[in-house]
């Protein structure tokens, strides 16, 4: 390479001591744009109280410059924010912010909008906020199939039905889970089949189908077996353990729930509430064999751990 390439290349980089030393000599656009580079190097070095501060700067001077300029830069201020904003815990002001963005770049037909669309819909979920979650992602599913990508499609259709079950809204659940299975089933996505299924399995107990139930959650605890995906093969022997519980199979379903306890207790680092679940579905099925004893055991047990795990 000849010198005066290399002094091309020298010149195309700008540093951040660079930009800092633009600011008083920009206005307008510009100066907008140096606020917005600014923001997210600093954001990539992890210091995301100064990021935000200067994402909020950078939305500002776009926000003053209002129609004359392009809504693509008030878009990228405002997601700015919310990304700091999810990294500093803020989740509702975070959502807030990146659906004004979403908001501005579906207003300006901007190819952008469907993956920060997609960004607000997990956070919303993160946040709890469920009934926001599915508003959101039901646009993002129509957006997907209407640009061919299914597997997106299929992906916003699994978390809308995971949100319908935190409001315990199972029917639409299991709707969704089902739509997502169809479409990945389609596209040969097999662990994400398994996933819909043993969350089928979930909807169709709480829906009283035990039968149903025990088909899909045998079907999705397969695959994760036969993956060795030992994590999601411990959710599907619970629906298991639950569906043969419901069907009449009560010592079947005693003993597949020990299975679970088993893994789930011979993890380094233990999921308490997820072991006390188990532990006080096995005492209630316990109780149900008329083995009382054990029961009551159990439950002073599991009453060490909840004391110092829930809340008051």
């Amino acid at each position: 390479m000849g010198d005066d390439e290399d002094e091309d290349g020298f010149d195309e980089i700008i540093t951040e001591e660079m930009l800092w030393e633009r600011i008083p000599e920009t206005s307008g656009l510009e100066r907008a744009n140096t606020f917005y580079e600014l923001s997210a190097r600093i954001y990539a070095r992890g210091q995301y109280d100064e990021a935000l501060a200067l994402a909020e700067t950078a939305r500002d001077i776009y926000a003053e410059l209002g129609p004359t300029v392009p809504a693509d830069g008030l878009a990228q201020a405002y997601s700015a924010i919310g990304y700091n904003l999810n990294q500093l815990k803020r989740n509702s002001e975070a959502a807030h912010a990146m659906g004004k963005a979403v908001e501005l770049l579906r207003e300006s037909k901007s190819p952008l909008a469907i993956d920060l669309a997609c960004t607000l819909g997990e956070w919303c979920f993160g946040a709890k906020d469920y009934e926001k979650t599915i508003e959101c992602m039901r646009e993002c599913v129509q957006e997907h199939l209407v640009d061919g990508n299914e597997s997106g499609a299929a992906n916003d259709l699994h978390l809308i039905g995971c949100a319908h079950r935190e409001l315990h809204q199972h029917e639409q659940s299991l709707e969704a889970f089902r739509e997502a299975r169809a479409i990945f089933k389609r596209l040969k996505e097999v662990i994400n089949v398994a996933r819909c299924d043993q969350k089928i399995a979930h909807a169709l107990i709480e829906l009283g189908d035990a039968e149903s139930a025990l088909i899909a959650a045998q079907k999705s605890l397969d695959v994760f077996s036969t993956a060795h995906d030992h994590r999601r093969e411990t959710y599907s022997l619970l629906e298991l353990g639950k569906a043969q519980i419901l069907t009449g199979e009560v010592e079947d379903g005693l003993d597949t729930l020990q299975r679970v306890l088993e893994v789930a207790t011979e993890n380094e680092w233990k999921d308490f509430d997820f072991i006390v679940e188990i532990e006080r579905r096995i005492a209630t099925v316990l109780r149900t064999l008329g083995r009382e004893v054990e029961a009551e055991e159990i439950e002073r047990r599991v009453l060490a751990i909840t004391e110092i795990t829930e809340e008051e």
